[in-house]
């Protein structure tokens, strides 16, 4: 239950050292193995930790490779990582985390992805009013799922709402969700598609030409990554090694890695001390990304050029010559001269059937092109 869950923070917020541990009833427990799939044996109904509360930017994630798995910001090249504000979004626009106790196995070949598993838990986007903080536990009732295929690998997202909503009790499946909530599904193509172009990267590609799957299908894929889960947990199959996911857990007793209090402590304590006031935000994390725009033109400021100034301009025209494009209409149809200027007298490039001669010259310091073509002539 939600009420007996509270949270341990050690480091500094938006630093590489943070972290922040779960506990239920005052117990140290792994978000990823030890709280159950489901709250209770609802078919629609799943558990779901909340990493990232909507709205905010900073990419915090249940940490695969820490022991007892605490919420951390994802760190590359150094740097804690932000998700860009691509235009129009702000930050996340949902509230965004993962199912405990589900594993994409990278070993397991989807047939419906055609790739693997991205060796995480199953993702999940809360698409309630309610924001709700990092480390939280919240039920959702699914109703959909995304295949999303990154970087050769499976990561699916699934579409759930908050049962707390004034709305769930309306969303029974995925088309639900465009009746009342319109564009939503589309705004989350759309932000799962562009959401790496503001580190530079390339968009994100979907299975199923970025169709949504219905609850049913959202359901059994879930229950498959349940299962891949027990068998990485050693509660089925033969152990698997070489994922490097920790594995520590603190309530399945049955397990092989189930660990003491004694020793979640100890993982605790060995982390950096609380730091109350948090790192500052990085100004690149505030910027609102255009993709496929245009660079931002400099302003040039307004300059009277010198004497001096035209004759070193004039000087430069004469010596290195200067891009030339002329297009005239005539009867018979366009005309098309480009090239660039040299030495006067000299031909320039020119296109269309009916170009007599092109020429230029000198005219008072400037550049003249003329042009005789069937139909007519154009000057420059």
């Amino acid at each position: 239950n939600a009420e007996y869950m509270a949270t341990e923070q050690r480091g500094k917020l938006y630093s590489d050292n943070f972290q922040l541990f779960l506990k239920a009833n005052d117990q140290l427990i792994s978000p990823f193995h030890d709280i159950p799939l489901k709250p209770s044996e609802s078919d629609d109904v799943y558990n779901m930790v909340v990493e990232v509360p909507r709205w905010s930017n900073a990419k915090m994630e249940i940490s695969k490779f820490s022991e007892l798995n605490p919420i951390q910001q994802d760190i590359k090249k150094g740097k804690v990582r932000f998700v860009g504000n691509i235009f129009p979004h702000k930050g996340y626009i949902w509230n965004y985390g993962a199912i405990p106790q589900t594993w994409e196995d990278p070993a397991h070949y989807d047939e419906r992805t055609k790739a693997g598993g991205d060796n995480d838990p199953i993702d999940v986007c809360d698409i309630s009013d309610i924001t709700v903080a990092t480390g939280s536990v919240i039920q959702v009732k699914v109703l959909g799922i995304l295949a999303m295929v990154d970087e050769g690998e499976t990561d699916w997202k699934v579409i759930a709402i908050n049962v707390e909503d004034e709305l769930a009790p309306h969303l029974h499946d995925i088309k639900d969700v465009e009746k009342y909530k319109p564009g939503l599904l589309h705004a989350t193509v759309e932000w799962f598609t562009y959401y790496k172009c503001a580190d530079g990267k390339g968009k994100n590609h979907f299975a199923f030409n970025g169709l949504f799957k219905n609850q049913e299908y959202a359901i059994d894929v879930i229950k498959h990554t349940h299962h891949h889960w027990r068998h990485l947990i050693g509660l089925e199959g033969e152990p698997i090694e070489d994922c490097h996911v920790k594995t520590d857990c603190t309530t399945i007793h049955q397990s092989d890695h189930h660990i003491s209090q004694e020793l979640a402590n100890e993982i605790v304590e060995s982390g950096a001390p609380k730091d109350e006031e948090p790192a500052e935000i990085p100004d690149d994390a505030k910027n609102i990304y255009f993709v496929n725009s245009s660079p931002v033109p400099k302003k040039e400021e307004d300059h009277e050029m010198t004497e001096e100034e035209k004759t070193a301009e004039e000087d430069v025209k004469k010596e290195n010559g200067e891009d030339v494009h002329v297009e005239m209409n005539n009867d018979t149809g366009d005309t098309h001269v480009h090239g660039h200027v040299g030495e006067e007298g000299s031909e320039l490039e020119s296109s269309g059937d009916h170009v007599k001669k092109v020429i230029h010259g000198e005219e008072e310091g400037h550049t003249h092109v003329h042009v005789e073509a069937d139909g007519g002539v154009a000057n420059m």
